[in-house]
């Protein structure tokens, strides 16, 4: 079974500039999560809360250091994973384009 959350929108603090720092700025958060459906069950809306909440707590400075832990929260709390997706955006740092980083794992 695969589950999409795309475009998961909203604001948090990360980044390294001063101003990232103070004013929450938006991101855009998509994942695809391949899982052993047999097994058990995934709520998205949990899945999906997750994420929003780690984000808007823990204000990284890297979009890198925020993807690796979301990683390993999600594979963490969510054992029956064999695939996981996930791509963090900030589409407002940059004048003319949408910038992020992805990186997929396979358990």
């Amino acid at each position: 079974m695969t589950i999409h959350i795309e475009d998961l929108r909203f604001k948090c603090i990360i980044g390294l500039l001063e101003f990232e720092r103070h004013t929450p700025q938006e991101v855009i958060v998509t994942l695809e999560l391949d899982y052993d459906y047999t097994d058990t069950f995934i709520n998205y809306a949990d899945l999906a809360r997750l994420i929003e909440t780690h984000l808007q707590e823990k204000k990284y400075e890297l979009l890198e250091t925020a993807l690796n832990e979301l990683f390993k929260i999600i594979s963490t709390r969510y054992t029956s994973i064999t695939r996981l997706f996930l791509k963090i955006s900030k589409p407002d740092i940059l004048p003319n384009c949408r910038v992020s980083v992805s990186n997929v794992k396979i358990y």
